[in-house]
């Protein structure tokens, strides 16, 4: 009966550390200019009558227009969908895998695919496409290669030039795709341009984002309510509305006469700067003797984009800007959104947001 190996004693071994892999800067700066000269023979060797005929066609269209793509050329193919659609142009990405179990039922004659395939060749949109053509939708292809498979079925074809993948194997999609954005993006502005879009529009299709805010929304749509305001009179002590002045998230005290006229403005702001002057002095000021007589204000019809422009004009900016009517009566304010203080501007623990 033979006997066991001896145990390997494991307790002294220590494992290499492994050094973690460098970047050399050189060779990443040779990726970047060689990506940059694979880019300019895309652009340089760019059909424009084609484009320009793809282009005009999108254009001509009554119906909506699919993209479709396999892969990162899909990735590509839903986001042009989603830039067409932010323009006012019915737009949308049809999956070719889940088109040909049901999806494809979306189709209509009226309707254009636009398919982006670097090779033409992917099997997914080779059976879509006789599917599509069923339908009665308009077939365009959007490829890198002159001769695929995709060209004999689409009624439209656009060649994208592609000198070579930046991938050291050829292979990985990455100049093919940053070609296909390119491309489809700038079709897109130009439709942009021929469809006369106005920054109103363009902002209507953006109503979360800052463009929308600032160009779709007026200051009464965005500004606090009433109850919510930080009001005081001008006899008040400082002392005596410092929970006023903190508690409403302003930041600000709106001094106000018994008509709500508006009188002036004090900040935390002004509340540091007086008690590092006055010291225990603070105790007998009132709030009109230190406020700003004079501060910005808007009126509710405006537009958002106006008060955030008027907020942001110099001498400095300011973080809230009251609202005011035509009889200078104080309406509500509008406050700055999703901004802090800058850390020399932040308040002592009792006054910070």
């Amino acid at each position: 009966m033979g006997s066991l190996p001896p145990l390997l004693d494991l307790s002294s071994s220590t494992p290499t550390p492994k050094t973690p892999p460098q970047i050399d800067a050189t060779h990443l700066l040779t990726l970047f200019k060689t990506q940059q000269s694979y880019l300019n023979h895309f652009f340089h060797h760019l059909s424009l009558p084609q484009t320009l005929l793809f282009t005009q066609t999108l254009l001509n269209s009554t119906g909506t227009i699919f993209f479709s793509g396999v892969g990162k050329s899909g990735f590509v193919a839903h986001k042009i969908s989603q830039t067409l659609a932010s323009l006012s142009i019915r737009s949308s990405f049809l999956n070719p895998v889940d088109a040909l179990h049901g999806d494809i039922g979306a189709l209509s004659d009226n309707d254009i695919l636009v398919m982006f395939s670097k090779s033409g060749n992917s099997e997914e949109l080779l059976r879509l496409a006789p599917c599509a053509r069923a339908k009665g939708a308009y077939l365009i292809s959007v490829t890198s290669s002159e001769a695929n498979g995709l060209v004999g079925l689409c009624d439209l074809n656009v060649y994208l030039p592609l000198e070579r993948e930046l991938c050291p194997f050829d292979l990985a999609p990455v100049t093919s795709t940053a070609i296909q954005m390119v491309f489809g993006d700038t079709v897109a502005v130009a439709m942009m341009g021929a469809r006369n879009l106005s920054k109103e529009e363009y902002a209507a299709n953006h109503p979360a984002g800052r463009i929308g805010k600032s160009l779709i929304f007026k200051v009464k749509d965005v500004m606090k309510k009433q109850e919510e305001l930080p009001v005081c009179k001008e006899g008040d002590l400082i002392m005596d509305q410092l929970v006023e002045l903190t508690s409403k998230g302003c930041g600000c005290l709106l001094v106000i006469d018994d008509q709500y006229h508006l009188i002036g403005t004090f900040t935390d702001g002004d509340l540091r700067r007086t008690l590092k002057a006055s010291k225990e002095g603070i105790f007998k000021l009132s709030v009109g003797e230190m406020c700003n007589r004079h501060p910005r204000t808007i009126g509710p019809d405006a537009m958002a984009v106006e008060a955030m422009q008027k907020m942001e004009s110099p001498p400095s900016p300011v973080q809230f800007l009251p609202v005011i009517d035509q009889q200078n009566i104080l309406i509500v304010v509008k406050r700055k959104e999703g901004e802090k203080p800058k850390k020399q501007e932040q308040q002592p623990r009792a006054w910070r947001e």
